[in-house]
């Protein structure tokens, strides 16, 4: 497995973010119902991306953006279905806060749903723990918003 550093205009990270919706549509029942989420994943946002390859094949993702100045948000962590269960998206995720660290931010938040249990397995393995719904999650009762320090 290898791991490239990019951005949100990575066109293998826009296909495999379209492989999450469709992952995401399955399990909510339907792109209407998540109506509400579509606007808080915009890619253009996310500047930094950690994408893992097997051979040429991109398997996985995970984007951060700017909370604030003590704060990234993790946006768009997934990992194709065929190759879940291995540890990659704990790879990742390492990856991923290791750049997190080295742009100078002390922690990473990030907002994943009640309905998403191996995420929240994830988040909680590598100690992220539970926090109030921050920001535009404030509102929507199926979000669960997670913090760790780095």
């Amino acid at each position: 497995m290898q791991f490239k550093h990019t951005d949100g205009r990575d066109k293998d990270f826009i296909e495999l973010c379209h492989e999450l919706d469709q992952t995401l549509n399955e399990i909510a029942g339907g792109e209407k119902n998540r109506a509400g989420y579509l606007p808080l994943n915009r890619l253009d946002d996310i500047h930094d991306v950690i994408l893992a390859y097997d051979g040429e094949i991109p398997i996985g993702c995970a984007g951060f953006k700017r909370y604030d100045d003590e704060c990234a948000q993790v946006k768009r962590v997934f990992v194709k279905k065929e190759y879940r269960g291995g540890g990659i998206s704990k790879k990742i995720m390492e990856a991923l806060e290791k750049s997190v660290k080295s742009k100078g931010y002390r922690y990473c938040i990030l907002e994943t749903g009640a309905p998403l249990i191996e995420a929240l397995g994830l988040y909680k393995g590598i100690g992220y723990y539970i926090i109030p719904n921050y920001g535009e999650y404030q509102c929507m009762p199926d979000s669960i918003c997670m913090k760790k320090e780095l």
